[in-house]
């Protein structure tokens, strides 16, 4: 066990209440101090997600625990640890895992931690990584390959965890299928359009305005096969264009009712539409006759398990995938993070340093 002697406040991100992105504001609070099996994290760099401005915000039928730090992802410096602690040390490269269970039921102890009754997400249940300082379980404290900078570190580890979880665990990419990843500008959609090209598949992407159809392009051999600007193209007349009428063998969902019911008509006979959010409202409409005359399979994905993250914390590492980093903010910045993802200006991930 190692402990240094610091002060005992730091500067974090705070939500004192609901509201718009003006209630965010950088406070001091009481510096962590790591209990047994726990770590205390120095914050280098924070990722900030869509949850996050949806925590802000507040979700209908949630009670949230207010105030509360908010940010899932994280990476930095081990700077002290807890009794009991083994395999991490002070001083190590990490980054966070955002997850955490019970780590002793059935759906732990057979990789399935995301399926936990108890799973919750940092900066969702509980304080967050957008602080100087964070204290964590020391599972949750994952070696950051030295290749990767503390900014991509912040950047990867929830979008690029759902995504390789809802295409490789849910979906079962193969290689040779076609796949329409939505949203080819967010950080899952990015991540998504990866990992599918990784798995040998061609990659159709929606984005929104000519500007982010570019930045797709952009992106060279990790980016998409195709791009659809949903701005002024029908994605689902495109999408069949591109496939010879036939459609899509996946779809990867996370914008929810504005395209929901176009990306069942984008499926091929036989197709998977897996989906992780609903960004523009979850009261989506399905059409059963279609979902049974296809043989259509919809599948639900949420986060996933820790050893998906150390093999994706290798594929980043080797630059087989890359985190995309739209730009990189203060934390005193945190509410115009916030107003940029409301407004759809961002390509990636926006990353908060202290």
């Amino acid at each position: 066990m190692s402990v240094r002697t610091a002060p005992e406040t730091m500067r974090a991100v705070l939500v004192p209440r609901h509201g718009g992105p003006e209630v965010l504001e950088v406070a001091t609070r009481p510096r962590p101090v790591p209990g047994p099996g726990e770590v205390l994290l120095q914050v280098k760099a924070a990722g900030v997600n869509h949850l996050d401005t949806f925590v802000r915000r507040g979700m209908p039928g949630i009670t949230l625990p207010l105030p509360m730090i908010p940010g899932s992802d994280a990476a930095g410096v081990v700077a002290a640890t807890g009794p009991g602690v083994a395999g991490v040390k002070e001083g190590d490269r990490v980054f966070v895992s955002p997850g955490y269970s019970c780590e002793r039921c059935r759906a732990c102890l057979s990789g399935q931690e995301q399926l936990c009754r108890f799973y919750g997400l940092l900066g969702e249940h509980r304080d967050g990584t957008q602080a100087e300082f964070v204290v964590l379980r020391a599972s949750q404290a994952l070696p950051l390959p030295d290749p990767i900078s503390f900014e991509d570190g912040a950047a990867f580890p929830l979008v690029f965890l759902t995504a390789w979880h809802m295409l490789v665990a849910r979906a079962g990419i193969r290689p040779g299928e076609d796949v329409l990843v939505h949203a080819g500008g967010s950080g899952v959609g990015s991540a998504a359009i990866q990992i599918a090209k990784l798995h040998g598949a061609r990659v159709l992407t929606t984005v929104g305005g000519a500007e982010k159809a570019a930045q797709a392009r952009a992106l060279g051999a990790l980016g998409p096969d195709e791009v659809i600007d949903h701005r002024s193209t029908d994605f689902l007349a495109e999408t069949r264009r591109l496939t010879g009428k036939r459609g899509v063998d996946v779809v990867v969902e996370n914008v929810g009712q504005e395209t929901w019911e176009k990306s069942l008509l984008a499926l091929a006979r036989g197709g998977r539409l897996v989906t992780c959010g609903a960004t523009t409202g979850y009261d989506a409409r399905t059409d059963l006759r279609h979902l049974f005359f296809k043989g259509l399979s919809l599948l639900g994905s949420t986060m996933g398990n820790r050893a998906e993250l150390l093999q994706i914390a290798d594929l980043v590492g080797a630059g087989r995938l890359r985190p995309i980093v739209d730009r990189v903010l203060r934390f005193d910045q945190a509410a115009e993070a916030h107003r940029l993802i409301a407004e759809r200006a961002v390509f990636g991930k926006i990353v908060l340093i202290p």
